[in-house]
């Protein structure tokens, strides 16, 4: 069975619709003529793209901070209201954060936790009896800072994987329910995850400090998530760099830790230093 088929008039939840993956993912469902329910904070953005969608599927956008449990309760009563059931959820929305801990403000982990973790508890959860009436599909996205902590990524590590852990466990509570649960972890892909990273302060970072364009497309990661929740995957991690992180994690932890330091250290205007400069450093305090 191809997607064509596979999707055709599923119920299809998307958040975060409006940029990057959950653009992408949604313009896709479209295309498949799935029935797609877009939801994002951005008013203007949703109803452009549903204005552009709607010529080809039918389309429900509405206007949701995930962060906030009476947007999502609303979110899944409007497209219970509208189309009857749920089959799909993706939970795709949110936030990254780029600076050490010891220099952050408290605030912007609850921030990130707020969108990343309970904006998919709150959409997870009201949407549940519907997901388990259709025997459909919950889908999280994380990262492979979901599997391994990233330096300078404290608060979006600490909530990709709390999310890990929430669909993991959901996924056992249903085991016999044919609810799929999916782990969804696509590594670094070119969007505008890193222009609206916070900062220190809680201040957006403004400019990516990586290539875009050696990443992997939005494009490309929307279609790929489509063909393992086709597939009922469990999980689905994505990049060669990735798969090799957490092979390393598990064969050589210590290693792993240095080779990962110094791999986010090389980062434009990174928040800590790369470890030539340290050993610099301590080369010159002996001294």
């Amino acid at each position: 069975m191809n997607n064509r088929i596979y999707f055709k008039d599923k119920v299809a939840i998307v958040t975060g619709a409006s940029s990057g993956i959950g653009l992408a993912t949604a313009t896709l469902l479209a295309k498949y003529k799935a029935k797609v329910v877009l939801a994002a904070r951005s008013e203007d953005k949703l109803n452009e793209l549903s204005r552009e969608l709607s010529r080809q599927t039918e389309v429900l956008s509405v206007k949701t901070d995930v962060s906030v449990e009476s947007d999502c309760r609303n979110l899944i009563e409007q497209t219970i209201a509208r189309f009857g059931r749920i089959d799909i959820l993706i939970n795709n929305a949110g936030i990254s954060m780029r600076a050490m801990f010891k220099d952050l403000d408290l605030d912007v982990i609850r921030r990130l936790m707020d969108v990343n973790f309970w904006g998919t508890v709150y959409c997870t959860k009201y949407a549940l009896p519907y997901l388990l009436e259709s025997k459909g599909s919950v889908v999280g996205v994380i990262s492979t800072a979901g599997y391994k902590g990233l330096p300078g990524r404290t608060g979006y590590s600490a909530s990709k994987f709390a999310i890990n852990g929430f669909l993991d466990t959901l996924r056992s509570e249903h085991l016999y329910d044919g609810l799929h649960v999916m782990i969804y972890a696509p590594g670094f892909t070119a969007s505008n995850i890193r222009k609206t990273a916070l900062m220190a302060d809680g201040s957006m970072q403004g400019e990516t400090p990586r290539e875009e364009g050696k990443m992997m497309t939005s494009e490309k990661v929307g279609m790929i998530m489509l063909n393992h929740i086709r597939r009922r995957s469990r999980r689905a991690t994505l990049t060669f760099t990735s798969k090799l992180l957490l092979v390393l994690t598990r064969l050589f932890p210590t290693i792993t830790d240095h080779m990962e330091y110094w791999y986010m250290a090389r980062e434009p205007d990174s928040p800590f230093k790369p470890r030539c400069e340290i050993m610099r450093e301590r080369r010159n305090h002996q001294a």
